[in-house]
């Protein structure tokens, strides 16, 4: 994953495949996009601007009568993006004690 860039074209790419299988496969494709974008040192905040990029484009296309379900798949996929992040915040919380 190269810059603001890539990080669109694969979020793009495996939100639009987790919204038309709605498996398990592509929910786990979101969390180890997650883990990529952290390992590559993209920050959280990046990493919700492209889902709302992304998520933008994405509604624009739908019937209204299914933006919210989509919307929905949609904050699901998120979270499983976002879980490598929680796991850091939870090891290495600000006030210095790890949580477990």
């Amino acid at each position: 994953m190269n810059g603001s860039e890539g990080l669109l074209r694969d979020y793009r790419a495996a939100l639009l495949r987790h919204l038309s299988r709605r498996e398990e496969t592509s929910r786990a494709a979101g969390y180890e996009l997650g883990r990529a974008a952290l390992g590559a040192g993209v920050g959280l905040l990046e990493v919700v601007r492209a889902h709302h990029v992304v998520l933008a484009k994405v509604l624009r296309d739908e019937p209204a009568e299914d933006v919210d379900a989509v919307a929905g798949v949609a904050s699901e996929f998120l979270l499983e993006v976002l879980a490598s992040y929680d796991m850091v915040q939870r090891a290495f919380p600000r006030d210095g004690r790890a949580s477990g």
